[in-house]
């Protein structure tokens, strides 16, 4: 593993924090922190801990010794100084003398002692920090040292590697007694540079965040090499192919999913698919079975990927596969609740028992599949398996891959300090949904994708212009964006296909996509009318057509809804083309309603009126004004509510539409008030 400390960078980091009255001690363990978060392999999402001693000013002014260590809900990869909050440090150390302390003390001493209350709560592992004497020290998951630590055998390799420069620490849960017992083996071995966590990490200390962070490169960098001298050649097998390309089974995957379960956890899900040669090389295993119900690579790593992964059937098309996948799944539950039972009843019954589902399936012929409540969550679930597919891959062939025993497991499953991390806030209302929109990149579109990522959706933004699309997906935050014209079936197929590829599936269709050609009906051309025919109309009957083959492919439900606009209800004149394929679109919305109402899939329209958009422009509207002889203003709020109706009206609208779940063929005006325009 390569050193990436660079003198100058760290000089030109004091330098920066130190204006915002940053110390040099805590300009430079930011610094150092985000090396180490900054590789996968060391640090993931929230993973590891880094800390320092320091000096810093009390309430009355007093310079007194502190520990800043990293707080909860920080990524070391993004780091900036508040996210190492200090806490008085004499205090901590004395809680050593206890002969025991709760989680629950634990946590109460160390938020009373830090200097800003309203700093986030310390590591679960501050007292661990605080007794060891080193001035820098570094915490983090290497999957080469772990590869080793999870060895039968662990510390005599260990001895073998590092001699005298490590010292081992036998597993014990993180909290008061690991922070007590670490301490404890550090004083016995004051040469160490560093420790080794028996199947949990690596500790590297020094008194410079320089020295402390190469310990760390050094140490893993020769676990790496020991790896790669000692280890037996890996078994070979035949990788199992798939009959059934990703996009088409991702569907049905969340689907079986949303079938198990059963009332006990949400039924939507986010997919994120992961291909690499080590999977691969997993998926072929031939003890895969075994290999892969060993358990996780490092406890924590528990309350993300849970203990085991879903070992799916092969893809095959029809509805064997689904059959096949309800049978995994069923098992997979089962034996979850049976583990929950066994474990729950060593501790006295008094644990409330989390979701049975997976969050990791290992899927011949298709790769890894993260499973989260999003497509963020969802990547953090799998970038945490892919780590432990190289782990027990790498301990596998050094000898024998055994992480913690199921008891330790559990504890740590449901330990309410490392639950904390997930989070308790209440999830937004369309959290775990998928959301398409076709012509995203318009002002309409963009306001509608902005509306539903701001309602937790993914959004996937489809628009002819591929920059008009992107620039739409990163103003809602959290988006795909797909070029895709949508009066071609292959563009509809495909980008359905990349967004099933990207997500797992989709739930809600906005079909918005549109354009206003012009001119009185008596002189419009055939070419003209057919054109606006092929947007206006057949463009959201493929779309429509996807949509329910996914949505069936789920048996999930979900919404599919049309902006159809008022001139389905009230034409004007000069936009016959627009108006009547409009209204030939409102047949179709009754008619999807009708039809599909079965498979769970609620079919509505939007009607909005005088927006300002690419369809109306600001040319228009003054030449409308002018005809009208009134301002543009006056144009505009021209309805009974007498107030100019914005795209975020529209987008709200959509929402509104989303959410409604005993309404099914319906028309919702978004018009300010026009009587002529209301549905009858």
């Amino acid at each position: 593993m390569k050193n990436l400390w660079n003198d100058s960078e760290a000089a030109a980091a004091v330098q920066r924090y130190g204006a915002q009255g940053v110390s040099e001690d805590l300009a430079l363990r930011t610094y150092s922190a985000r090396l180490l978060g900054g590789e996968p392999l060391l640090v993931l999402h929230g993973g590891g801990n880094t800390s320092v001693k320091t000096r810093a000013r009390d309430v009355y002014g007093d310079e007194i010794e502190v520990l800043c260590v990293k707080g909860s809900g920080w990524d070391l990869g993004s780091i900036e100084p508040p996210g190492h909050p200090a806490v008085a440090l004499e205090p901590l150390r004395r809680l050593r003398q206890l002969s025991a302390l709760s989680d629950e003390a634990m946590v109460n001493a160390q938020r009373q002692n830090l200097l800003d209350s309203n700093a986030p709560n310390p590591s679960v592992e501050t007292l661990l920090h605080a007794f060891m004497p080193d001035k820098f020290i570094d915490h983090t998951h290497s999957a080469a040292i772990l590869a080793i630590a999870d060895q039968p055998n662990a510390a005599e390799l260990l001895a073998e590697l590092f001699g005298d420069r490590v010292a081992c620490v036998p597993y014990v849960m993180p909290g008061f007694a690991l922070a007590k017992l670490a301490s404890d083996i550090r004083d016995k071995h004051p040469n160490a540079q560093g420790l080794v966590l028996l199947k949990h990490g690596m500790f590297s200390f020094a008194p410079t965040a320089k020295e402390s962070y190469a310990r760390m490169i050094d140490f893993v960098s020769a676990a790496e090499a020991f790896v790669a001298q000692r280890s037996r050649p890996r078994p070979g097998g035949k990788a199992q192919a798939s009959a059934l390309s990703y996009a088409k089974a991702a569907p049905v995957l969340r689907g079986a999913l949303a079938r198990a379960a059963a009332g006990r956890a949400p039924q939507r899900w986010v997919l994120d698919r992961r291909q690499s040669a080590e999977i691969a090389v997993l998926l072929a295993h031939p003890d895969l079975n075994t290999l892969a119900r060993r358990g996780v690579a490092t406890p924590d790593h528990v309350i993300r990927t849970k203990a085991a992964p879903l070992l799916a059937p092969p893809a095959d098309e029809g509805a064997a596969w689904s059959a096949a996948l309800d049978a995994a799944l069923a098992e997979y539950v089962a034996a979850y609740d049976a583990y929950f039972a066994r474990q729950n009843a060593r501790v006295g019954g008094v644990k409330k028992q989390l979701d049975p589902l997976p969050r990791v399936v290992l899927a011949p012929g298709l790769g890894l599949i993260g499973i989260g409540k999003s497509a963020a969550d969802a990547a953090v679930n799998a970038d945490v398996a892919e780590i432990w597919v190289k782990t027990a891959l790498e301990a596998d062939a050094l000898g024998g891959y055994e992480p913690v025993n199921e008891a330790d497991t559990f504890d740590m499953e449901y330990w309410s300090l490392e639950q904390a991390k997930l989070g308790k806030a209440a999830e937004k209302r369309l959290a775990r949904h998928v959301v398409l929109v076709t012509g995203g990149g318009g002002a309409l579109g963009a306001a509608i994708a902005k509306a539903f990522a701001g309602e937790g959706a993914d959004v996937a933004v489809l628009d002819v212009d591929a920059t008009r699309a992107d620039s739409a997906a990163k103003a809602a935050g959290k988006g795909l964006a797909l070029a895709c014209d949508v009066t071609k079936a292959d563009d509809v197929r495909a980008a359905f296909a990349r967004v099933c590829e990207r997500f797992g599936g989709v739930d809600i269709i906005i079909s918005n996509a549109g354009s206003a050609i012009t001119g009185a009906a008596a002189e419009l051309s055939d070419e003209a009318l057919r054109k606006s025919f092929e947007l206006n109309f057949f463009a959201h009957q493929t779309v429509a057509q996807e949509a329910v083959r996914v949505f069936r492919a789920q048996g999930v439900g979900g919404a599919l809804l049309f902006n159809v606009s008022k001139q389905a209800l009230n034409p004007g004149p000069d936009f016959g083309a627009y108006g009547t394929a409009k209204a030939a679109l409102l047949a179709l919305v009754r008619q999807y309603a009708l039809e599909h109402a079965a498979d769970g899939v609620r079919v509505n329209a939007i009607n909005p009126d005088r927006i300002r958009s690419g369809l109306l422009t600001d040319k228009m509207i003054a030449a409308r004004a002018a005809a009208r002889g009134v301002s543009e203003a006056a144009y505009m709020s021209g309805n009974l509510l007498g107030r100019e109706v914005t795209a975020e009206d529209v987008g709200q609208a959509f929402v509104f539409a989303a959410l409604m779940q005993a309404t099914t063929g319906a028309i919702i005006p978004v018009d300010g008030g026009n009587v002529a325009a209301m549905p009858r």
